[in-house]
Order: structure tokens, then C-alpha cells, then sequence
């Protein structure tokens, strides 16, 4: 069985995990290595050397817990850098018969599109394909016909931000085998096949930044990420509250709640703020107001964003939240209330292996590249680069450890 390596690099986390898969279509997970985020801001690096040693602290700690050497993965990507557009390519078929080459070229030529020096193509995904005006073809490899159309949705990204990133990754001894969108990452393991068909929003509301993407008839049909994320509500909290960012952290996530009116006023909490000596009292009621005011804020710039995009009339089956900061309390009621969708919060499953900590919103990007990488493989098994197995034999020869060994490396 292949194996999958991830590296998400966020606002507030370093998460590389290390991922092989299994028979059954489910992810056994063989390590994973945490690390409290540096020198990344809003999914941008601001300073390379604090981001590298981050980054290579977690790449140690997979690689100590999975006995791999890493030298491949697919990093996450977010940031309002990021912009995505929707093309065409035309193409007439040589042998009257669909192939392959037929519909790479039908790529290329969607991919042939006016693209600044400064930016950098991300992905190109096919959204679906029309064949001698026949529309809503899934795959047309092996049909008749003389021409086919194929609509492509285009991601691209500041070069300069991509380069320091993958710079970042290399400096670890990593190669960086593709980058991947967040909210694409984490649609892999929390939308049903269902809801991708339906049409759905999957929103990945992280530290740093929001990620978002439409999904109508099993495809991605728009991407889009906003600039505000869970620590523009702490900074508010730390501000309004006059506390330090990190007890506001905590205040948020042991008291906050996004909906004033499920608070009670007469409810208070103590903490300890600036300069004071003993804690005091603060009302949770004014904590929720601070909230809810921000929180109301980030989804009525999603709900603005789909409604430009022009599908907002095509989701029946609503919103689907991820990310750390989707555990806020009474965030999902607020979201419902606010963008009038049906609201769900989605976290990884179908994992076996060192799984503690993954069953969280926080990790759906993490889990969901290696997911990606596996999605990817199916479509080109040349793309994968095995990481190296590290055996670890010290001490007398055992022979419950040499089998081990051969049965890794032997098929």
C-alpha cells in the first residue's frame, strides 16, 4: 500500500501526518507530528527562518513516531493571495473516438488563459465536459464524437508567496510534490458524496484565515479565501476585554458562545486582566456580544462571496463548517441564521491508527491532504514518491523485527 504524506501549515499549527491506506478506503494513520505555528501569518510566511524551524520540529516528530524518512509531501495553501477563475479549452478529436491525449489537450487549452507574471497556477480541476453540445459528461474518455469542450476551475497564487512556502518545506530536506487548497484538503474527508452532488459550501474557518469552496454535481465550482479567521475574534476578545491575546484564547474556547441571546446576563466568569492583581468578574453575556459581532461579520462576507459567484441559489444541502475555530459554541446556529443554508460541523473519520487527537475539526486540512494525495494517485500513480522506510534494528537481531521489515518492503 502506498504511503501519503501531508504538511498543513497554519496560522496557529504546524501538522504533518504521515498516512498509508488501507484495503478497505479508510486511512491508517502512522505518524504525526504537531507543532505550535511560527513566522506564518494568514497562510503567508512572514519570516522564514521561525517557519522553517516550525516546520522542520514537525516534520521531526512524524518522522520519529511513523519510523519514515519523509521526502515528499503535499503542503496546504491559504491566504487571500489566493484567487480562482473559471475557463474553457475546445478541442476537435483526432480519431472520432475519445482518448486520453483528447482530453489533456482539452486541458491545456482551458489552462491557456491570461495569467499575470507574479502569479503562479495552483491546480487546474475539470468540471465537466461537453461532447458534440452534449453536456453534463462526467468522463468522455471512450465516447464517439468530433468536438469536445471541457469547463476548468483555475486556481492560482502569488508566486513569491508559493516560493517562500515551498522554500520553507525545503528547507526540512522535503519536497513539496504539489500544493493544495485548504478547503479542497478538507472536503475530502467531511463532505458526503451526497451533499457534493446536491451542491453544498464547505467553509474551513482556521486561526489565520476562511476558507471556502462550492461543490454542485460531484465537482468544485468556485474557491474563495477571506483574510479573517478565529484570531481576529480573540484579538477582539483580548481588546474588548483588555486581557492578553493568549488568556483571551482561553476565555474564547472555556466561555465563548457566538449567539448573545442563548446567554443568560446574569452570568459572569473571573479572569485576570492587564495590570490587575486579582481576577475580576466579566458578564459571559458581554463576551458573546464581542463574538457574535465578528463572528456575524465572517459569515455575512461568505454569504456575499456566493451570492457574487452566482450559485447561492444552488445549495440545498447548505454549509458544512471545519476548522478549529468551528468549535466555537452556538457557531453553527449563528451561520444557519446568518446565511439562511442548512448548517452542519464536520470533523475527520474513517481513521485507524494514532488517531487521539485527529478526531477534531482542526485537523480536517491535515487529514485531508493525504486523503488528496491518495485521490490524485488514482489519477496518476506517477505522481506518488514512496518516503523511505527507516527500520529500527539496534541490539541483537530480532526476528519478530526483521519480518516486520520484509513485509514493508516486499509487495
Amino acid at each position: 500500500m502506498s504511503i501519503h504524506v501531508g504538511i498543513d501549515i497554519g496560522t496557529t499549527k504546524v501538522c504533518t501526518i504521515v498516512a498509508r491506506e488501507e484495503g478497505d478506503g479508510r486511512m491508517r494513520i502512522l505518524g504525526v507530528g504537531i507543532e505550535p505555528s511560527q513566522g506564518i501569518r494568514k497562510g503567508t510566511v512572514v519570516d522564514i527562518a521561525a517557519a522553517t524551524k516550525a516546520v522542520g520540529f514537525s516534520i521531526e516528530k512524524a518522522e520519529r513516531t511513523a519510523g519514515y524518512e519523509i521526502n515528499s509531501a503535499k503542503v496546504s495553501l491559504a491566504g487571500s493571495h489566493v484567487s480562482s477563475i473559471n475557463s474553457r479549452g475546445v478541442v476537435g478529436v483526432h480519431h472520432q473516438v475519445i482518448d486520453e491525449e483528447d482530453v489533456l489537450r482539452a486541458m491545456d487549452a482551458a489552462r491557456a488563459v491570461a495569467i499575470p507574471h507574479n502569479r503562479e497556477v495552483i491546480e487546474v480541476i475539470q468540471r465537466g465536459f461537453t461532447v458534440d453540445g452534449q453536456d453534463g459528461i462526467r468522463m468522455p474518455i471512450g465516447m464517439h464524437g468530433y468536438r469536445m469542450e471541457v469547463e476548468a476551475h483555475i486556481i492560482t497564487a502569488a508566486a513569491s508567496t508559493v516560493d517562500n512556502l515551498r522554500q520553507v518545506v525545503g528547507n526540512s530536506g522535503v519536497q513539496v510534490s504539489g500544493f493544495v487548497l485548504n478547503p479542497l484538503a478538507s472536503g475530502e474527508v467531511v463532505l458526503t458524496d451526497t451533499e457534493r452532488e446536491m451542491g453544498v459550501v464547505v467553509c474551513d474557518i482556521g486561526g489565520g484565515t476562511t476558507d471556502m469552496a462550492i461543490y454542485i454535481e460531484g465537482d468544485v465550482w468556485h474557491t474563495m479565501v477571506l483574510g479573517v479567521g478565529g484570531n481576529h475574534i480573540t484579538s477582539d476578545i483580548a481588546h474588548g476585554l483588555r486581557l492578553p491575546f493568549s488568556r483571551a484564547e482561553e476565555v474564547k474556547i472555556n466561555h465563548g458562545h457566538a449567539m448573545t441571546n442563548a446567554v443568560r446576563p446574569d452570568e459572569v466568569f473571573p479572569v485576570r486582566t492587564f495590570g490587575g492583581e486579582e481576577p475580576v468578574e466579566v458578564s459571559r453575556y458581554d463576551l458573546s456580544h464581542i463574538i457574535e459581532a465578528r463572528v456575524e461579520e465572517i459569515f455575512a462576507l461568505m454569504m456575499q462571496e456566493i451570492k457574487r459567484s452566482g450559485y447561492d441559489g444552488l445549495l440545498p444541502a447548505g454549509l458544512v463548517l471545519t476548522g478549529g475555530s468551528s468549535q466555537l459554541t452556538g457557531i453553527r446556529e449563528l451561520a444557519s441564521q446568518v446565511m439562511g443554508l442548512p448548517c452542519r460541523v464536520a470533523r475527520p473519520e474513517n481513521l485507524i491508527g494514532m488517531v487521539d487527537r485527529l478526531h477534531s475539526p482542526s485537523f480536517s486540512t491535515s487529514v485531508g491532504l493525504v486523503q488528496y494525495a491518495v485521490q490524485m494517485k488514482a489519477v496518476d500513480p506517477s505522481a506518488v514518491v514512496m518516503p523511505k522506510y527507516v527500520p529500527d534494528m539496534k541490539g541483537p537481531l530480532n526476528w519478530a523485527k526483521l519480518k516486520e521489515v520484509l513485509k514493508r518492503i516486499l509487495p
